[in-house]
């Protein structure tokens, strides 16, 4: 089951299909999905979120398998802004998007740090991986802030080619260390 979450400022609400048509008008953009998997379709399908959430997201929420949240604003709680997911994946433990109105405001590392307790706190997982293209800049800085290191530097492929890639690593006692310490550095990604 996927809780409701709260940040500060965000409001994360377990993924209902009923979150399609919102995120059909705000995800399609060239600089949202060019570093997702290849296996985002391009260009993406006019029922691209519903089919999605349909066929992909609600099931592996239902088998217990994924963790999908819609991010939304405290202060307007009706506007999906993003999403933030959690999956049991050897390669692949977190994943998200963020409507291009709010970037560069620090929201996402909120999300991911409340989903990052969650995984280990909840969940109890003892490692969290987050496989990136290098070149996506700003999602690198989240896991810079979140206490992360790079394990590995495989090429992967996405929506816009293959690319070389990093995959970030934190384990469950790095996490609870950095946490004791203050937590992750910086809101500005």
């Amino acid at each position: 089951m996927t809780p409701d979450l709260e940040t500060p400022r965000l409001f994360l609400r377990p993924l209902a299909l009923a979150d399609a048509e919102k995120t059909q008008i705000l995800f399609p953009h060239w600089e949202i999905v060019r570093y997702l998997s290849n296996k985002v379709p391009w260009p993406y399908p006019p029922n691209g979120a519903y089919t999605f959430y349909r066929d992909v997201a609600l099931p592996a929420v239902a088998r217990g398998e994924a963790w999908y949240w819609t991010l939304r604003l405290r202060d307007q709680p009706a506007q999906l802004i993003g999403n933030i997911c959690l999956m049991r994946n050897p390669e692949k433990n977190r994943g998200f998007w963020l409507g291009l109105p709010w970037w560069g405001r620090g929201l996402m590392t909120e999300a991911c740090d409340i989903v990052t307790d969650f995984w280990f706190d909840t969940l109890g997982f003892p490692v969290l991986r987050v496989p990136k293209a290098i070149a996506n800049a700003a999602s690198r800085r989240i896991s810079v802030r979140g206490g992360m290191r790079v394990v590995d530097t495989p090429d992967r492929d996405y929506v816009c080619g293959r690319q070389p890639s990093e995959i970030w690593e934190i384990s469950a006692e790095e996490w609870r260390a950095l946490k004791r310490h203050g937590g992750p550095a910086g809101t500005d990604a």
